[in-house]
């Protein structure tokens, strides 16, 4: 038995939900989820914009968001694992 009942201070709040099937997050589920979805997409369409002349820095850009996306996603989001829909 636990001594202490998990707290709202000690909980983790999920911004991004694992997804049923396979590995990865699924669509956000608070509005925090939802606003770095939406810069996320923004700077997305502003990259391609500005940078889609320059293949090289364009790269370098699409790898940069995408990282920074999957490290708030690990950050804020379930801890991603295979799953076959059965959890």
């Amino acid at each position: 038995m636990e001594k202490f009942p998990p707290s709202a201070k000690t909980e983790k709040k999920i911004w991004f939900p694992a997804k049923r099937y396979g590995w990865g997050w699924g669509l956000p589920v608070c509005w925090q989820g939802w606003v770095v979805m939406i810069v996320w997409v923004l700077l997305l369409v502003a990259a391609q914009l500005l940078l889609l002349r320059h293949p090289v820095w364009f790269a370098v850009c699409i790898v940069g968001l995408a990282a920074g996306l999957i490290g708030i996603c690990l950050w804020k989001g379930e801890k991603p694992r295979w799953r076959w829909g059965k959890d």
